[in-house]
């Protein structure tokens, strides 16, 4: 009963939107995609004040989250809001797609992506992960766009979640309230990721986390749920970043897959999965004996 609980408590408070490109919170407000991502930075850094600015207060708005709730105005969402905040240590929420059509004054948009939130400390931290789907409506009211409804629903049925770092395994929490375990692969280890034009070394932790031999680069894993294995990379040395998504072999020893750019230089509105290539991921250390997906 607790762990429904908590789950019906933070379910009905996830907004809506996070990106990896890092956007100022004063953000400009005269398109319908800076208001989104300037909403995905705010959930993301906990700013209620920002949501509140760029949400609209009509009394009579109606917008839906998952398990059938449904919020009327700002006043009660603001107060799930504020407390999803005071329970989280923090929040980490890929887009996984985002589309945006405007006409005239009004806008519409339609999004995956997932949201993953980290409660406790140490080695008693525990992520969690929700896939979700999103669509929405904006209006251009007084020269700036503000979000006036949003839906949302998950993209699976149910929740991955699985400590931060040390324990392997993970469980799914369905809709029933029963819980299955699953296996999460270990991916500590130093891996070759070959190019069509190049190739390098990383070398990463348990949890996916860790550096490569190309332009400075560095590789953070957002979510592993079966053999799909996704994530963001950042370069230093030629200031760019964007995501990938990959497919671990039974064995664990090898991965294959794409990569995308959402940010080259000062260029930041790259669209996800539009730009981007094919590479194979190959094990250079032995794998350890959880990495195999069963």
């Amino acid at each position: 009963m607790r762990l429904m609980h908590s789950l019906r408590v933070w379910s009905w408070v996830i907004l809506l939107f996070t990106f990896f490109e890092p956007i100022g919170i004063a953000a400009d407000t005269n398109s319908p995609e800076a208001v989104l991502r300037a909403l995905v930075r705010a959930n993301a850094e906990k700013d209620l004040a920002t949501l509140s600015r760029l949400i609209a207060h009509d009394v009579d708005i109606i917008s839906y989250t998952i398990e059938g709730r449904k919020y009327v105005g700002w006043g009660e969402l603001a107060r799930d809001l504020q407390a999803e905040f005071d329970m989280v240590a923090r929040l980490e929420i890929p887009i996984i797609a985002l589309t945006v059509w405007t006409r005239g004054e009004t806008a519409w948009f339609a999004m995956e992506l997932d949201y993953i939130r980290y409660i406790g400390q140490g080695s008693n931290q525990r992520r969690t992960l929700l896939a979700l789907r999103e669509t929405g409506v904006l209006e251009r009211r007084a020269g700036g766009w503000v979000l006036t409804s949003w839906h949302e629903s998950s993209r699976n049925r149910g929740l991955i979640a699985f400590p931060a770092s040390q324990l392997p395994s993970s469980s799914i929490l369905t809709a029933s309230g029963t819980v299955h375990e699953l296996e999460t692969p270990d991916l500590s280890g130093e891996w070759e990721i070959e190019e069509e034009d190049k190739s390098y070394k990383a070398t990463l932790d348990r949890s996916g986390n860790g550096s490569y031999t190309h332009q400075g680069g560095r590789l953070t894993t957002t979510g592993v749920a079966g053999p799909k294995w996704q994530g963001t990379w950042r370069q230093t040395g030629n200031d760019r970043e964007g995501g990938f998504e990959v497919l671990l072999s039974e064995d664990g020893t090898a991965a294959k897959g794409i990569w995308w750019y959402t940010r080259v230089g000062e260029r930041n509105n790259i669209p996800p999965r539009e730009h981007g290539g094919s590479y194979v991921w190959k094990r250079l250390t032995p794998p350890p004996t959880s990495a195999a997906i069963r």
